[in-house]
């Protein structure tokens, strides 16, 4: 599926140093994107405050949250490297290896659902699926309140936060406090600027790669506030990838819906930051972002894209590197006597 473009990709590129057509561009853009709301932005059945926003990076932060007490929430999506961990795949409880890239945590707020398969609704549900996972932080709902509960800070906390409630401290409080931190981490870019009327805040390639990432098609799948993160689409739609790219164990929202039509589907990947998550896809398979854009092009929309086009395009997206909101390390609550004990023991059914 190719968009329709007011003008020739060749007309739009010569006028874009004039800045004749400097407004048609951004007119046909807003009609596909969103620049950035400039406030926190709200989520469903979870009022975010300042008090649940606080308590939520210090759960974000603390590696008690795992069994073994050294995997936090941050382990996978650290703030300090793009809001991922930058490796193929997680590295989790007993040094187990995850079967996916981790997503950044940067702007997930805006993505329709979360996982690359979709299968948790929103933030408060992806949060409880870490923790539980053996491969990751491998701890259960019990222990980690038990946890919590053992520190009286983390006690005052959750009452804060949830006031009014008899039993706050809680596995969905747990994730409903995360949720609301992660809403903060929203990463105003050039692009963003752009779309609000700063005709100086992306360069002329850059400009020239939105051009082709418009009339290309990229945008068909990468639209909206997230430049994707809406919307499951195959894998290869012209023509699948190698294994060494699309492995062939991993059938993505099949394993969510178990619907045929759902193998090797995935969510399309939210693109603001891309510049700084490599390395990329659901496989973690690519490590530099051309050859990533060339292989997209070629098995999405059929396109063999030329050096030119490729450095175009990346440009474009380096446009969607934002800056992050300053967050302070949190100073966290000692733990007491009746903390539960970290453990390294992997537990096999």
């Amino acid at each position: 599926m190719k968009l329709k473009s007011s003008l020739t990709h060749a007309a739009m590129i010569a006028v874009l140093a004039t800045g004749a057509q400097a407004n048609d561009l951004r007119n046909e853009a807003l009609d596909i994107f969103e620049p950035l709301p400039s406030t926190v932005p709200a989520v469903n059945d979870n009022p975010i405050t300042v008090e649940k926003i606080e308590l939520g990076k210090a759960l974000f932060f603390d590696p008690r949250m795992s069994a073994s007490g050294v995997f936090s929430c941050n382990s996978c999506h650290n703030l300090a490297t793009g809001g991922d961990d930058n490796l193929e795949t997680s590295i989790g409880h007993g040094w187990q290896r995850g079967p996916r890239n981790s997503p950044t945590a940067l702007n997930s707020v805006f993505n329709e659902a979360q996982f690359w398969d979709g299968r948790a609704e929103d933030l408060a549900a992806q949060a409880k699926g870490p923790v539980q996972a053996g491969v990751e932080m491998a701890n259960t709902p019990v222990n980690l309140v038990q946890t919590l509960n053992s520190m009286s800070q983390y006690v005052e906390w959750f009452s804060e936060s949830f006031e009014g409630e008899e039993d706050p401290v809680n596995f969905d409080n747990f994730a409903k406090a995360i949720e609301a931190f992660e809403a903060t981490l929203v990463t105003p870019a050039p692009f963003d600027a752009w779309l609000n009327g700063d005709d100086n805040a992306m360069t002329q390639e850059q400009l020239a790669g939105l051009s082709q990432f418009m009339d290309m098609g990229c945008a068909a799948c990468h639209s909206g506030v997230n430049v994707g993160g809406s919307g499951y689409y195959p894998f290869g739609l012209i023509e699948k990838p190698g294994a060494d790219v699309l492995p062939v164990g991993d059938k993505g929202r099949f394993a969510v819906t178990e619907t045929v039509d759902d193998e090797y589907v995935f969510r399309a990947a939210p693109l603001r930051n891309v510049a700084l998550t490599a390395p990329y896809f659901h496989s973690g398979k690519v490590w530099d972002l051309k050859v990533a854009v060339q292989i997209m092009a070629e098995s999405q929309l059929g396109e063999e894209l030329g050096d030119n086009e490729a450095n175009q395009i990346v440009a474009f997206l380096e446009s969607l590197t934002g800056t992050l909101p300053e967050v302070t390390y949190p100073v966290l609550p000692a733990e007491t006597a009746t903390t539960p004990r970290p453990s390294g023991e992997i537990i096999t059914e």
